[in-house]
């Protein structure tokens, strides 16, 4: 279905537009190519260029669909477009259907005898208390440390206090940050690990296959649970669970303005970054691979389906034993026309490692650590340690969503020829 709704999409533009069909696709790459290249001078200048680049950003899709109206044939793209985007999604499914997916394996796991939860009773916009997480996990018979939001407090040495009080299992319902300070503790120790989805994103629960949208049946690991073993990541000792970023990003986060405006501090600070004109000049190393002077690079614990859009962030695995690479140069208009060649672009790489190093031109970087904004010496090493962390989930839970990536039609055509 998803091949022959793909011809359709072609036939109509053969039969309305005839050999017009060429020039009209002509336009089309143009106008795309032309608004990205207008979009990086909306971030990478300041003043009177950025405003008539953003101008011009606005003012090239219109005019391509003016064209369009003008030849009478406005309606034939449109529709052609709505076809091709249904065979992509159609083609999607049909290859997200025919790869068998791959699932951790499970242990047994008896309940906890002396379970240790910390939450965070501001996180996720105060969940732990709209889902009432901390009678329920004392109703089963687990200590629980509240924390104060108005008085900080080290949940690593928390952690490290209940292990020494005899706790057989550590749990967090809080953000990914917290959640990656609290299993280095319980990784250190070999103890079970809980993940509560009590955070804003809560994107290491995801990736578990944890139900997001009530964070209570998560407490169902205390009672009937299994362990699964999951991949943990180090930047230098401190342990992470999603994610480092490097660069760009990571330099604009540390403004003490960002917090407070972030829409104005990102476009004051992106054109001298972009540019290179400040920030520290960075070089990676990942196994053999160089990336040279990247924007931004993004260094996670197992690789993401960065070829998809709508699965950006989603890892189908947490035990593969690599790092997930991601870097990204553009330091022209050109380059950035030429990111809409998606994951084939030149100045994207994404890559795995056993090991990444980070350099720069500073002594030390700005880097975000599962959302959490640091200072570090370099060089900074990034490793993988496989099957660090034993981590206890409910029986029953939704599973990780499906991501099928970018569509292969070489490979759509191969299984329609197969059936």
């Amino acid at each position: 279905m998803a091949l022959l709704v793909a011809a359709a999409a072609i036939a109509l533009l053969l039969t309305a537009a005839g050999v017009r069909s060429l020039a009209l696709l002509a336009v089309g790459l143009a106008g795309l190519a032309a608004t990205a290249a207008a979009l990086w001078w909306t971030f990478a200048r300041h003043g009177p260029t950025r405003a008539a680049a953003a101008a011009l950003a606005l003012l090239l899709p219109l005019t391509v669909l003016l064209h369009y109206a003008a030849v009478g044939l406005l309606w034939v793209v449109l529709s052609a477009l709505a076809l091709w985007i249904a065979a992509a999604l159609i083609g999607r499914a049909a290859l997200g259907a025919d790869v068998a997916r791959t699932r951790p394996r499970q242990y047994p796991a008896p309940p906890p005898k002396a379970p240790f939860l910390i939450m965070n009773p501001s996180s996720g916009q105060g969940k732990v208390g709209r889902y009432d997480l901390v009678a329920k996990a004392r109703a089963l018979g687990a200590e629980v440390a509240v924390l104060d939001p108005a008085h900080p407090q080290d949940v690593a040495e928390l952690a490290r206090r209940a292990v020494a009080r005899g706790a057989d299992l550590l749990g967090v319902a809080g953000g990914d940050g917290t959640q990656a300070l609290v299993a280095g503790v319980a990784a250190r120790h070999e103890l079970p690990f809980v993940v509560i989805c009590a955070g804003t994103r809560n994107h290491f629960a995801m990736d578990l296959g944890l139900d997001r949208s009530d964070p209570s049946t998560g407490l169902d690991a205390l009672t009937d649970g299994v362990e699964l073993r999951v991949d943990l990541g180090l930047i230098g000792e401190r342990v992470f669970v999603n994610n480092a970023s490097f660069g760009v990003y990571a330099t604009v986060v540390q403004s003490p303005a960002y917090r407070d405006d972030k829409a104005r501090t990102i476009l004051r600070e992106l054109p001298d970054l972009l540019t290179h004109q400040v920030g520290p000049r960075l070089t990676v190393h990942a196994g053999r691979a160089v990336i040279d002077a990247p924007q931004g690079v993004l260094v996670s614990n197992n690789p993401y389906h960065l070829g998809d859009a709508a699965g950006l962030g989603r890892r189908a695995r947490l035990d593969s034993g690599l790092l997930g690479v991601f870097g990204i140069t553009v330091d022209n208009a050109a380059q950035a026309a030429g990111l809409l060649r998606g994951h084939r672009a030149r100045g994207l790489t994404a890559l795995t490692a056993r090991e990444v190093v980070v350099d720069a031109d500073a002594d030390d970087i700005p880097v975000g650590v599962d959302g959490e904004a640091l200072r570090l010496p370099t060089p900074v090493v990034c490793r993988i340690t496989p099957g660090a962390l034993r981590v206890r989930v409910p029986r029953h839970r939704p599973g990780v969503p499906r991501s099928s990536g970018t569509v292969d039609w070489r490979a759509l055509g191969r299984l329609a020829w197969q059936k």
